[in-house]
C-alpha cells in the first residue's frame, strides 16, 4: 500500500473513530486511562486523546511528504496504537457506566481486614528477614536478606497506604460526604 493511500484509510477510521466517540458523548473521567507510551495526553475525556491521534496523524502525513521512512513507521504504528486503544476504551464505556463507581461498606471493610492482615504478615517477614541477617555467615547472604528486607519495607509502604486511604474513604463514608 502506498503512503497517500495508507493515510487516507487512517484518516477514514479515525473520522470513523471521531463520530462514534461524538455518539457517546464527551464523558469526564477520574483518571487517565491509557498508557503514557501510546498517549502522552493527560486528558480526562476522550476527545482529548482523539485530538491527539489527529495531531499524530498530522505528523505522519508531513513525514511522508519529507521522505522520512523510519520516522513514517514509528508514526503509523503509534496512530494504530492509539485508535486500537481508543476502540477499546469505547467497547468498554457501557461497562464501566453499568458497574457501580463506589463499592459497597462490606467490600471497604474486608479490604481494610485483609490490608491489615497483609500488613501484619509483612511485619512478620521483616523481623524474620532481619534476624536471619543479624546470623548471617556470610556477606554475600548478608546482602540478599537486606535486599529481601528493603522490597518486603516497600510492600509495606504502600500497604500502609493503602490502609490510609481505606481508613479516609470509610470516614467519609460514615460522616455521610
Amino acid at each position: 500500500m502506498h503512503a497517500s493511500q495508507l493515510i487516507t484509510v487512517l484518516d477514514g477510521q479515525l473520522n470513523d473513530l471521531a463520530a462514534r466517540i461524538d455518539a457517546q458523548g464527551h464523558t469526564l473521567v477520574r483518571q487517565s486511562r491509557f498508557d503514557p507510551l501510546v498517549f502522552s495526553t493527560r486528558g480526562n475525556r476522550l476527545g482529548d486523546y482523539l485530538s491527539e491521534s489527529r495531531a499524530t496523524l498530522s505528523h505522519l502525513t508531513s513525514a511522508v511528504e519529507q521522505g522520512r521512512t523510519e520516522r513514517v513507521a514509528w508514526l503509523a504504528q503509534r496512530l494504530t496504537d492509539q485508535m486500537l486503544a481508543l476502540t477499546r476504551e469505547l467497547a468498554t464505556q457501557k461497562l464501566r457506566q453499568e458497574r457501580p463507581s463506589t463499592a459497597s461498606a462490606e467490600d471497604v471493610y474486608a479490604r481494610l481486614a485483609e490490608c491489615q492482615d497483609y500488613e501484619r504478615r509483612l511485619l512478620a517477614m521483616i523481623r524474620d528477614r532481619d534476624s536471619l541477617r543479624s546470623a548471617a555467615d556470610g556477606l554475600p547472604r548478608a546482602r540478599r536478606l537486606q535486599q529481601e528486607i528493603a522490597a518486603l519495607e516497600g510492600r509495606l509502604m504502600r500497604c500502609r497506604q493503602a490502609l490510609t486511604r481505606l481508613e479516609y474513604q470509610i470516614e467519609r463514608r460514615e460522616s455521610g460526604e
